[in-house]
């Protein structure tokens, strides 16, 4: 075998994936990592589970969302799929905020489809479409929920001291919510669409 052969073998073997792998999780759900985050361990530990369970119930709103999204139907389907898909990329962007606040704090944030379905407060929908109404009803509860437990959590922060998780409740979580809910709220006043009364 030549040098040039040797080489190449060895260039090749080191740019070969190293799978499947397999070892134990590095850290358990529910526990915190300290880190120099200038907040006591308690803290960390209950800003996290409590964004646990906002994120449990953002992502489960996200996904009511998307499905309200693909199923809607009626003569405002147009307005309410482009709502609905709008809304839907705004808790998307308020899931991905939870979940890093929760890393930062030494957590571990849910990440996966059953561990959330385990965790919600927010009802599970029919697998089937709903009438449009209906469908802005369960976005409309879904939102208080999570509305109800944001503004507690962000309360317990400012006791705690935890400024961050209380900024990313009140400004994110909160506003966002709150705007959603106005925008929905609106599809479901009952006034004439062509002749006033």
């Amino acid at each position: 075998m030549s040098s040039k052969t040797i080489a190449a073998d060895a260039i090749l073997s080191r740019a070969k994936p190293v799978a499947p792998q397999q070892a134990h999780e590095i850290q358990p759900f529910g526990h915190i990592i300290r880190l120099p985050n200038a907040l006591a361990e308690s803290v960390c530990k209950e800003s996290a589970e409590n964004l646990n369970q906002v994120l449990a119930d953002t992502m489960t709103l996200r996904d009511l969302y998307k499905k309200h999204h693909w199923q809607v139907a009626g003569p405002t389907f147009y307005q309410l799929h482009l709502l609905f898909d709008k809304h839907y990329g705004e808790q998307n962007t308020l899931v991905d905020a939870i979940a890093e606040r929760i890393q930062l704090l030494g957590g571990v944030s849910l990440a996966m489809a059953p561990d959330v379905a385990e965790t919600t407060l927010i009802p599970r929908p029919p697998r089937g479409r709903e009438e449009a109404p209906v469908q802005i009803s369960r976005l409309l509860h879904a939102h208080e929920i999570i509305l109800k437990e944001a503004r507690a959590m962000a309360r317990r922060a400012v006791d705690n001291g935890d400024d961050g998780t209380n900024d990313l409740l009140v400004s994110d979580v909160v506003r966002t919510n709150e705007l959603q809910v106005w925008f929905l709220a609106e599809h479901v006043v009952d006034v004439p669409l062509v002749r006033a009364d």
